[in-house]
């Protein structure tokens, strides 16, 4: 059974960075689509970026420029790379791969960006 643990999250003001990391175990990661979403409070869910298996990468507009997808298929891990961050990046920021139509979550990392 595939699982998705993100880490990396945590409090920082607005103009700072953070990196999270999405490490996958059970499943074949070279393989598989990593993509990263976010929840900020009250709101619904919303795709953030996308890596696929061959490396191509797709970003939402509000976060074009400012965070960087990637993956490491020998550590079976991706990342998310975040610069420039606004108040409005708070939000809890959860991984997904899906391979096949299968979708694995991990249970998310909370981002929180001061004003």
């Amino acid at each position: 059974q595939g699982q998705v643990v993100e880490s990396g999250g945590g409090l920082v003001q607005a103009g700072g960075s953070l990196r999270l990391s999405c490490e996958t175990s059970g499943l074949i990661f070279r393989i598989a689509s990593m993509g990263w979403y976010r929840r900020a409070p009250g709101k619904q869910r919303d795709w953030v970026a996308t890596i696929r298996s061959d490396g191509r990468t797709n970003y939402a507009d509000s976060v074009e420029g400012r965070f960087t997808i990637s993956r490491d298929n020998d550590k079976n891990t991706a990342w998310l790379q975040m610069h420039t961050l606004k108040p409005e990046d708070t939000a809890t920021y959860y991984c997904a791969a899906s391979i096949f139509g299968q979708n694995y979550w991990g249970r998310g990392t909370q981002v929180t960006v001061s004003s």
